[in-house]
């Protein structure tokens, strides 16, 4: 059991704001953490691994790791930290990224197995692929057998294909060492794929805390489609005007009346609802 009950004052993208987390996660939990950028979702996971201070209590297990009393440094915490900038000693091989971190070369043949990097580990990282970075810096965070596992979106920066990927290997690394895991994350299909539980963060406080289906899913009443985009233009097109929103890496037309254009501005987020009852899915 992991027990976090932490205060911070942040400078947020809307003036100043405090960061106030009370959660009680469970041993071998992976949880999603998600919301608006500058809602302090990094910094929480700065404060977990002891890379920024807060007031308040961080107990890990039979471990405290903050009190009034209590800091442990971060070099003391068993935690594995993966960012998105991949953090690799350009000057060492994959194997030696690996075996710096805990001599144990059974394990880092081990992870270097799951994640098909055998045949890379004499490689310095500036000849391997971003998904291959990627990999080498999960399996290094692995290395320690780390109570926590911290993850600031690892992915956002690769190819939907690559993603996948990678997202299977995380998965099989987490069922694998039952390692708790939380990781900041903006993809709802990621966080479907591989959460337990999803918290939303929202100027610091906790807005949302559950399963990615109860989440995630937005309906309002009959709908049976509700999906969050940029509103990008409307045009004219004869009577009638168009709305263009961007939904993911889609772009869709939506027909609006002139009474609802008057409410809409370029540039702003809106929610596209259908009340369709027998929806297509094409493959």
């Amino acid at each position: 059991m992991i027990k976090i009950d932490i205060n911070k004052k942040l400078h947020g993208v809307a003036g100043e704001m405090v960061l106030q987390v009370d959660l009680e996660i469970n041993q071998g939990d992976f949880v999603a953490l998600t919301g608006q950028s500058g809602s302090g979702k990094t910094t929480l996971l700065r404060i977990l691994a002891g890379l920024e201070e807060a007031e308040g209590t961080l107990k890990v297990g039979n471990e405290i790791w903050q009190d009034k009393e209590t800091y442990l440094k971060s070099q003391l915490r068993r935690i594995g930290f993966v960012f998105q900038e991949y953090a690799l000693f350009p000057n060492m091989s994959v194997e030696q990224n690996l075996l710096y971190v805990e001599k144990d070369k059974e394990l880092c043949r081990h992870l270097l197995d799951i994640t098909d990097l055998s045949k890379l580990k004499n490689r310095l990282p500036y000849t391997l692929s971003g998904g291959q970075k990627q990999r080498v810096s999960l399996c290094r965070a692995m290395m320690n057998r780390p109570k926590l596992l911290l993850m600031d979106e690892p992915l956002s920066a690769l190819d939907p294909a690559m993603r996948t990927k990678l997202q299977n290997e995380i998965l099989t690394l987490h069922r694998e060492f039952k390692t708790t895991t939380i990781m900041v994350s903006h993809d709802p299909s990621e966080i479907y794929r591989l959460s337990n539980r999803v918290v939303v963060l929202h100027h610091g406080a906790i807005t949302k805390d559950g399963i990615a289906k109860e989440v995630l899913l937005q309906t309002n009443g009959s709908q049976k489609f509700s999906f969050e985009g940029e509103l990008l233009d409307i045009i004219k097109v004869d009577v009638i005007f168009v709305a263009i929103v961007s939904i993911g890496q889609q772009l869709v037309e939506i027909v609006v009346s002139e009474q609802e254009k008057q409410n809409l501005q370029i540039g702003q987020v809106v929610r596209v609802g259908t009340k369709a009852f027998s929806p297509v899915i094409r493959g």
